[in-house]
């Protein structure tokens, strides 16, 4: 495996107007190649700990406030399910459908066995030569209906769409929080241009709603949510609906490999 993350091989695909479906199945292979590298370095924030430690550089000059701040950074996260299939879904709409989610949502938390409010993905979306808003919510799920009730229920994947379609307060305070972070990022160029098209047009977004499953596929988990978000959905926003099968059983494994990748010697 070349590091990449696997797009995963077609089993279905619907679409209506501008809301599309797709059904994706992952090999054993694959998922453990994600694992240990794109989902590894999501769920780890390897990047904002390195940008922690340059900037702190000059204040840690003891070998003793050094030790310290190593170990503050190498403390492991507390991880669950959710969280490995929000990061196979950042990592997957980064490398397929040209999108950056600058800030993971691990940044946000002031427990670490908190799960932070908003949407799971909040990020940019590539299109047209430049950067619109894009959100994501993503469900993992072991339930073997289809669908299963975190698609279906009332705070499920697709009224949580609905409500990013819908909802002008919704997207507005998301609006906010990234504009909030933005200022002296490496990633402010990008929001500039999304936060042009958004105040244009609050429309002009991309919304992406992930199911992580772990069972055979099966279109009924999302054809018919296709119609459903595709009635009165402005033209200018977006909809992708995915789901991605893992092999039969692998999410209750998920954390306990990610973390024997993590630990493997390289």
């Amino acid at each position: 495996m070349n590091g990449k993350i696997a797009k995963g091989r077609r089993c279905y695909a619907e679409q209506q107007q501008q809301i599309r479906a797709e059904g994706l199945t992952l090999t054993p292979l694959e998922v453990e190649s994600s694992l240990r590298h794109q989902i590894s370095r999501i769920l780890f924030d390897d990047a904002g700990k390195e940008r922690i430690s340059q900037t702190l550089n000059g204040i840690a000059t003891t070998e003793f406030e050094a030790e310290q701040l190593r170990e503050i950074l190498d403390q492991p996260p507390v991880l669950n399910d959710w969280q490995v299939g929000e990061a196979l879904a950042d990592a997957w709409l980064s490398e397929h459908r040209a999108c950056r989610f600058p800030w993971p949502s691990s940044r946000d938390l002031r427990n670490r066995n908190a799960s932070p409010a908003g949407a799971d993905l909040v990020g940019f979306h590539l299109q047209k030569g430049a950067y619109r808003l894009a959100f994501g919510e993503i469900k993992t799920s072991t339930e073997t209906r289809y669908p299963p009730q975190v698609v279906t229920s009332r705070h499920g994947v697709v009224r949580q769409l609905e409500t990013l379609r819908d909802d002008r307060a919704t997207k507005h305070q998301l609006f906010i929080y990234l504009a909030h972070r933005a200022s002296q990022s490496d990633w402010y160029a990008p929001f500039q241009q999304a936060a042009k098209r958004y105040l244009q047009n609050e429309a002009d977004v991309a919304l992406f709603g992930i199911l992580v499953r772990d069972v055979s596929p099966n279109i009924n988990d999302l054809q018919k949510r296709v119609a459903k978000l595709a009635k009165g959905c402005p033209k200018e926003t977006s909809i992708e609906l995915l789901a991605f099968y893992l092999p039969l059983g692998t999410i209750p494994t998920l954390v306990q490999r990610v973390n024997q990748l993590r630990n493997a010697p390289k």
